[in-house]
């Protein structure tokens, strides 16, 4: 079976909808869901789903090897950041080649970069007019929003649009997009 975790930082709709995508496969499952936020309601979703879960501090991730050690125990084939906010360690990265991946809720390379998250980004797109938006797939490298890009699916943004609208439309874009990027990237490895 390929394994999966996941890293994420809130509500965890993705990483909801990654565990539920992957219950019923004969060859991937997610094993492991990891939060920096301890009050994150994905710790929630994953107890109803009968996932482990387990959340960190900055310490545990990126001074000391406990997150690394809870990783190698985990023995993924694929690290799945989904609204993960904090910056992946460079010691961590090494250890997963090519195994990490993101979902950024824009067309990178615009809109990506510290502090470009979340409504922060929807904002921005709203402000600067932006006709189209959309999500971006990417490999995690030691800069944020960097990697190689995997996939791109582009949504409409039109001038009435609020970014409480982009983030809706940016929402359906990585329910639909999200499980099956992870998918054809397990059946390749």
């Amino acid at each position: 079976m390929k394994r999966i975790v996941i890293f994420a930082s809130g509500s965890g709709t993705n990483a909801e909808n990654l565990i539920k995508f992957f219950q019923n496969s004969n060859y991937a499952s997610v094993v492991q869901v990891l939060t920096n936020n301890p009050h994150a309601k994905v710790l929630d979703r994953c107890k109803t789903l009968g996932v482990s879960a387990l959340s960190f501090n900055k310490i545990a991730l990126t001074k000391t090897n406990d997150v690394l050690n809870i990783l190698k125990a985990s023995k993924p084939d694929l690290i799945v950041l989904a609204g993960f906010l904090w910056k992946f360690p460079e010691f961590i990265l090494n250890e997963f080649p090519n195994k990490v991946i993101n979902v950024h809720p824009a067309l990178l390379p615009n809109y990506g970069g510290k502090g470009m998250y979340g409504m922060h980004v929807h904002e921005a797109i709203v402000a600067n007019k932006e006709t189209e938006t959309g999500i971006t797939i990417h490999y995690v490298n030691e800069n944020y929003d960097e990697g190689a890009i995997i996939f791109q699916a582009k949504c409409m943004v039109s001038d009435t649009d609020t970014a409480e609208d982009v983030a809706a439309k940016i929402h359906e874009l990585e329910m639909a997009h999200f499980p099956k990027v992870v998918d054809e990237l397990l059946l390749k490895s």
